[in-house]
């Protein structure tokens, strides 16, 4: 039976000359360590091939991921060239959402401080401001661009009708959608999400692929949470595909993504180095569209019709 190819070449995001490795690397949890610390994590991302990575104003408190950040690269500035560096604005904890215009330019003007870089190349809305009329976020973001403090535009979180209607005020398309999806989340599949994509040529960025650390349980513990029967068979599942290929599960759980004909580039976020370089098994792995399918069945514990 044909193998669904996984290309380990860069992937390109939307319809913009950027260009990003099939796995991308996330700081939700990158912040509270020290700079050494944080800057093995990087160096040996880029040392990979990763060169896309994901962070948010919010991310660590108060910037502090961002910061780290920007600590490294003070440190080994060089490995600024060699990445593409994506963040997110709009959440105020407090609020919760402002993506008014006067706040995503402050936001923005906050992460580059951060960061310690003159330009962010991909800049997302993090979550929707259903206050915020989306005429007055295209204008925020149009700006940020003309300017030459951003490069592109994404959003994350976003319904299909609240990606379009920013769209419709945008003189230049949506990049990117961050959106959550796993082998145990598939709603993006469902929602209308990855036809979008498709259809736009947007470039789908999945975060929490291994589901929150819920693909790294055993199936005994995994049974212990929500929907636990559900949970343990897709483990057994994915444990069985990854004896067959003679790699982690987290390998088959991030292939089960890179083969979606959507170009989804899921974000990792391990803080382990060991691990970040074994993530690029997931490139190697050699799924059947049965086995694809296999994946989706035990998810949901239904069969298809």
């Amino acid at each position: 039976m044909d193998v669904l190819p996984i290309s380990p070449a860069l992937r390109p995001l939307g319809q913009t000359s950027l260009r990003a490795f099939p796995i991308a690397y996330g700081s939700w949890r990158f912040a509270g360590t020290d700079v050494r610390t944080a800057r093995e994590k990087i160096e040996t991302a880029v040392e990979v091939g990763i060169n896309l990575f994901d962070h948010a104003d919010i991310y660590g408190g108060n910037g502090a991921a961002e910061e780290l950040f920007g600590h490294v690269l003070a440190e080994v500035p060089h490995l600024r060239d060699a990445m593409l560096i994506a963040t997110k604005g709009g959440i105020v904890p407090s609020v919760p959402y402002d993506s008014s215009r006067e706040h995503l330019l402050r936001a923005a003007e906050g992460s580059l401080r951060r960061l310690r870089i003159d330009v962010i190349d991909l800049y997302h809305i993090h979550r929707p401001d259903l206050l915020a009329h989306p005429q007055e976020m295209a204008a925020a973001l149009t700006h940020l661009r003309d300017v030459g403090k951003i490069r592109e535009v994404g959003v994350s979180n976003f319904t299909s009708a609240q990606f379009d209607a920013l769209q419709s005020f945008l003189p230049f398309p949506i990049a990117t959608h961050q959106l959550e999806m796993s082998a145990w989340w598939l709603e993006p599949l469902r929602n209308g999400l990855l036809d979008q994509g498709m259809r736009e040529r947007v470039t789908p960025l999945a975060w929490s692929p291994l589901a929150g650390g819920h693909l790294g349980l055993g199936a005994d513990a995994a049974r212990t949470k929500t929907n636990g029967e559900r949970l343990a068979a897709l483990i057994e599942c994915l444990d069985r595909l990854a004896e067959r290929e003679s790699v982690r599960r987290s390998a088959i759980a991030l292939a089960f993504l890179l083969v979606h004909p959507a170009g989804i580039v899921p974000i990792i976020g391990t803080q382990r180095p060991e691990r970040i370089r074994d993530s690029l098994a997931a490139l190697h792995v050699r799924l059947t569209r049965a086995d694809w399918y296999e994946i989706v069945v035990a998810s949901q514990r239904k069969r298809l019709p």
